[in-house]
């Protein structure tokens, strides 16, 4: 069988920042770029919690889809099954440079959200009792901080 190319992708070089994971097109022409919102550095630095990444999704999620400026081009937030950040998928053929400033104001809701988790009920969601609020507002600050502060985040090619 075939390696997939996200396999092909020496984890051990790669370091926190956002990246153009992959560009597709659909059977209509519509192009769908996927985001690699790095986090953690892999295999170097501590994962995080599938707990935080859990709440950081409905968060995340949820901001993304009501942003007035991108709501209508966000396909999906979620995490990575390795833990050491999230996927971001867009319609259009964008460039990291060009989300950085939307990525910055996701993380800022996260880092700052009080109250109840949206979806973070038993109708709503099939395991929202598995969430780390606190941590999915630590991570945020975290990766606002070391990141997404400086004027030129880790951007890959």
């Amino acid at each position: 069988m075939e390696k997939i190319a996200s396999f092909t992708i020496d984890h051990n070089k790669l370091r926190r920042g956002v990246y153009v994971s992959r560009r597709d097109t659909t059977p209509k022409g519509d192009v769908i770029t996927t985001f690699d919102v790095r986090m953690t550095e892999p295999n170097r630095q501590a994962a995080l919690t599938p707990e935080t990444l859990h709440a950081m999704e409905h968060l995340a999620a949820t901001y993304l889809r009501n942003d007035p400026e991108w709501r209508d081009r966000i396909v999906y937030w979620g995490p990575m099954g390795c833990c050491t950040g999230n996927y971001l998928l867009m319609q259009g053929e964008l460039s990291p440079e060009e989300i950085i400033p939307l990525l910055r104001r996701t993380m800022e809701f996260v880092a700052g959200f009080e109250g109840e988790v949206p979806g973070a009920t038993p109708r709503d969601c099939g395991n929202y009792s598995f969430m780390d609020l606190q941590g999915a507002k630590e991570a945020a600050r975290e990766y606002l901080a070391s990141v997404l502060a400086t004027d030129t985040p880790t951007i890959y090619p």
